[in-house]
């Protein structure tokens, strides 16, 4: 039997993306998910996919995180339904391109409340509830906090202070039993980058994912939603119980490669 059949896990951002890929993977092993995210109609899906994937029972949270009593909501729904919480996956995330003289004061609170914030208040709230359980946190962050990117510089800013956090949080809450860790990947083929742009008049998705691959040390492919899935899914385990504070980058080497100064 699987260590997460008994447990209950929490995964923002849960519609599209690392984090449907992420809700499949402990669906599979049997945990009990709380599901949250604002897009409706593809939470529905994911819930339906997990239902029969093996998920012991799953809880569907439509809400926009951007509103600081929606996370309450989400939070309380999932200790009234479950009354625990083992794993929580800070997944959610919005990415817009703007070269920096001509980005708006509006993107900047929408990135950083649904990237930061969000994540900040999450781990708050969760807080007591993985003190019983002896939990753990799953930030998902992104190599752009390491590598200056002036096109995304917002989203690349956020996830800055997301790893300061992870690893703030990590030390803070550490008597208390809880691990915070995160797990940093490169490009790879999201509805993100969709969100954010980087697919334009002129150009095409392969293109940018052949752009933003060719300088990783491992080869000119990029990372695999599973990649990232495999890594959540070690730091959530018992097999990382010596891990905290940690910020995983899934990259392909690609950290080591340095800065980019354009997508395309």
């Amino acid at each position: 039997m699987s260590e997460f059949a008994s447990k209950v896990v929490l995964i923002t951002g849960a519609a599209s993306g690392f984090g449907q890929a992420t809700a499949n993977a402990f669906a599979k092993k049997g945990a009990s998910l709380s599901l949250v995210d604002k897009d409706e109609e593809n939470l529905n899906k994911v819930t339906k996919q997990c239902k029969k994937a093996g998920a012991s029972e799953v809880l569907a949270v439509v809400t926009d995180l951007r509103v600081e009593d929606n996370i309450v909501r989400a939070m309380n729904e999932t200790i009234e339904t479950f009354d625990r919480l083992d794993v929580l996956v800070n997944n959610a995330g919005v990415c817009k391109m703007e070269p920096m003289e001509s980005a708006q004061m509006e993107s900047f609170d929408s990135t950083f409340h649904v990237n930061v914030k969000a994540h900040f208040h999450f781990t708050q709230l969760a807080v007591p509830h993985l003190e019983k359980t002896k939990g753990n946190v799953i930030n998902v962050s992104s190599i752009t906090g390491d590598i200056p990117t002036p096109t995304i510089i917002f989203y690349g800013m956020s996830k800055a202070a997301l790893t300061y956090f992870t690893k703030s949080a990590a030390l803070g809450l550490a008597e208390k039993g809880i691990r915070v860790n995160a797990v940093s990947p490169s490009v790879c083929d999201t509805n993100i980058l969709n969100w954010s742009g980087a697919s334009t008049p002129g150009t095409n998705m392969e293109d940018v994912l052949k752009f933003l691959g060719k300088e990783q040390p491992l080869g000119g492919i990029n990372i695999e939603k599973q990649d990232v899935v495999d890594a959540i899914l070690f730091l959530a385990s018992n097999s990382a119980r010596t891990i905290t504070g940690t910020c995983l980058a899934v990259d392909r080497g690609r950290l080591l490669a340095g800065a980019m100064t354009k997508i395309v």
